[in-house]
């Protein structure tokens, strides 16, 4: 085994794009959970399940956020096309961890704050080699967050487009994913709509 595989360098890449159309038009990223922006709480959420280097992708609201939330010690993406959908800010985070060294990465969203540091170490852990394919799962049930090995980037970047994220790539290599449970430790709501705002503390 290759000594990058024994110790692997699991980059966090969280998308916080999004605009926030059913929220009224408010940056889910600067949304306000346990006292501060949400973009903050998903940061620390990589972090300290064991990834970096840490990688944001911002669009929406850009200016705002850099101004409003404390984004120390990450690289900061802008992704220009966010309007097109998750797809385009997949890509983003992707095409930043060019020349890293990173063997894998680790995509987190912004509006699912149910979901904590417990499973994204547990999903980083099932690293195996920089062709590995994991996601967590809810009851059987693929969600976030999710590890694509360095090998894969380009072929999920090619089918990342709309709204689609890497759902396209993962259900065409469905046999090549390792699911980790981990409804025990999380939960893979999201916060799209006014009545999902109550989840927020």
């Amino acid at each position: 085994m290759a000594p990058t595989d024994e110790n692997p360098v699991v980059a966090g890449v969280l998308l916080a794009a999004g605009g926030g159309r059913r929220l009224g038009g408010s940056p889910k990223a600067l949304l306000g959970h346990r006292g501060r922006p949400l973009v903050e709480h998903a940061v620390r959420t990589l972090r300290d399940g064991g990834c970096g280097p840490l990688h944001v992708v911002l669009g929406a609201a850009a200016d705002e956020v850099r101004a409003r939330a404390s984004l120390a010690g990450c690289a900061v993406t802008v992704n220009t096309e966010w309007e097109e959908g998750m797809g385009s800010s997949l890509r983003a985070g992707l095409a930043s961890l060019a020349g890293t060294g990173a063997d894998a990465a680790l995509v987190l969203l912004v509006d699912q704050p149910g979901i904590d540091a417990r499973a994204v170490a547990r999903v980083r852990s099932a690293y195996t080699s920089r062709a590995a394919l994991a996601a967590a799962s809810y009851g059987g049930e693929r969600g976030h967050p999710v590890l694509l090995g360095a090998d894969r980037w380009a072929g999920v970047a090619a089918a990342a487009v709309g709204d689609r994220g890497a759902r396209a790539y993962l259900r065409a290599h469905r046999d090549a994913i390792t699911l980790v449970e981990c409804s025990d430790v999380a939960q893979a709501y999201d916060i799209d709509t006014p009545e999902d705002l109550t989840r927020l503390e």
